[in-house]
C-alpha cells in the first residue's frame, strides 16, 4: 500500500470532523443575521451588512497576510493565463442569493420549511456537482452509499423540524430555497477551486465575499429604493458578527471540499448543525422551548448520513493463478 492510500483515510476522517464542527459554528450565523434584520425591519439590508462586514475582515487579513496577497497574484495570473475559468470568481453570488432568499421566504414558509427545502436543493446540487466534477476535482460516480447518504439527511432534517413545519404555504415557493442550496454546492466547489489556485484559503475567502457583497450592493439598493430606508443601525457588536462566521464556513469550505467532495462536506456541516441545535436546546434553551425527540432523531440520524456516505468499496485485488497470471 503507497503511503498516500495509507494517509488518505486519516485526512478524510479529519476533514469530515472539521466540517462537523464548521456545521456547528454556521447553527449561530442564522441567529445573529436574523436578529439583524430583526432590528432593521430589512433583511435584504442585514444581508449586505454581513457580507460587507466578512470583506472588510478579510481585506484587513490580507493586509498583513503575505501569502494571501501573493494568492491573489496567483489568481490573476491563472485568469490571464486562462487556466482559471471567469464564472469560479462568482461563487459569492451563490451566497448572496442564499441569504436573498432567506430574506425573501423564510419568513413565509417558515424557518424550518425554509431548511427543509434548502438542505434538499444543496443535497441535490452537491450529488449533481459532485457527478460532473468541476476543475481539479474530478467526477464521482454515483453509488449507493452516497444517493442513501443523501436521502438520510434530508429525512434527518425533515424529522428534526417536523414539528415545526407549517401546513398553511404556498409551495411554490419552496423553488427559491431549493435553487439557493444547489447554488450553495456550486459555490463551495468552485471556492475549492479558487484556493487551489491561489495556494491561499484567504485570497479564496476574500474573493467569494467580493463577488457577493457586490451583488447584495445592487439587491440592497434597488430594495431601499422601492421600500424605502432600513431601520436604524442597532448599537449591540454582536448583531455584526455574521459576516465573521461566514468566513469560518467560505474559508473551511475553500480547503476541505477539495479533500472531500461538495456531498460530504454538506452533509457533515448538516450533522454539525443539528448536533449544535440539539446542545443549544439542552443547555441553553430559547424561552419554553424543550429538548424534543424528533431533534435529537434529526441530529443521530444525520450523522448516520455522513457515515453511510462515507463508506468506500474495498479496491479491488488482482488474483494470481497457479500459472502466474493475474485475473480480476
Amino acid at each position: 500500500m503507497s503511503t498516500e492510500h495509507a494517509v488518505r483515510p486519516v485526512l478524510t476522517a479529519a476533514a469530515l470532523i472539521a466540517s462537523i464542527g464548521v456545521g456547528g459554528v454556521m447553527a449561530l450565523q442564522p441567529r445573529v443575521n436574523g436578529e439583524l434584520a430583526v432590528h432593521l425591519d430589512d433583511g435584504i439590508v442585514a444581508a449586505f451588512i454581513s457580507f460587507a462586514v466578512g470583506t472588510i475582515a478579510c481585506g484587513l487579513a490580507l493586509v498583513v497576510w503575505a501569502p494571501g496577497r501573493r494568492g491573489l497574484g496567483r489568481i490573476r495570473e491563472a485568469l490571464a493565463l486562462r487556466t482559471l475559468p471567469v464564472p469560479y470568481l462568482f461563487g459569492g453570488v451563490a451566497g448572496a442569493v442564499l441569504v436573498t432568499a432567506q430574506g425573501l421566504t423564510a419568513a413565509v414558509l417558515g424557518v424550518a420549511l425554509f431548511t427543509v427545502a434548502l438542505v434538499g436543493g444543496q443535497t441535490i446540487g452537491s450529488l449533481v456537482v459532485d457527478r460532473r466534477g468541476v476543475g481539479t476535482m474530478g467526477p464521482k460516480p454515483f453509488t449507493v452509499q452516497r444517493l442513501l447518504g443523501a436521502a438520510l439527511a434530508v429525512v434527518a432534517v425533515g424529522w428534526a423540524v417536523s414539528d415545526r413545519i407549517a401546513t398553511e404555504v404556498a409551495w411554490w415557493m419552496l423553488v427559491l430555497p431549493l435553487l439557493a442550496g444547489a447554488g450553495a454546492a456550486w459555490q463551495q466547489a468552485v471556492n475549492g477551486q479558487l484556493r487551489e489556485r491561489a495556494g491561499s484559503v484567504l485570497s479564496a475567502t476574500f474573493v467569494s465575499f467580493v463577488a457577493g457583497t457586490a451583488a447584495l450592493i445592487v439587491a440592497a439598493g434597488v430594495e431601499v429604493a422601492v421600500a424605502g430606508p432600513p431601520d436604524p443601525l442597532p448599537g449591540e457588536a454582536w448583531l455584526y458578527t455574521g459576516g465573521l462566521l461566514g468566513i469560518v464556513f467560505v474559508a473551511a469550505a475553500a480547503a476541505l471540499v477539495p479533500l472531500i467532495g461538495v456531498l460530504m462536506f454538506g452533509l457533515a456541516t448538516i450533522a454539525g448543525q443539528l448536533s449544535i441545535a440539539v446542545l443549544l436546546d439542552l443547555i441553553a434553551p430559547v424561552g419554553v422551548a424543550t429538548l424534543d425527540t424528533a431533534t435529537v432523531g434529526g441530529a443521530v440520524l444525520a450523522i448516520v448520513a455522513v457515515a453511510v456516505a462515507a463508506i468506500r468499496r474495498p479496491p479491488r485485488q488482482d488474483v494470481t493463478d497457479a500459472t502466474g497470471a493475474s485475473s480480476r
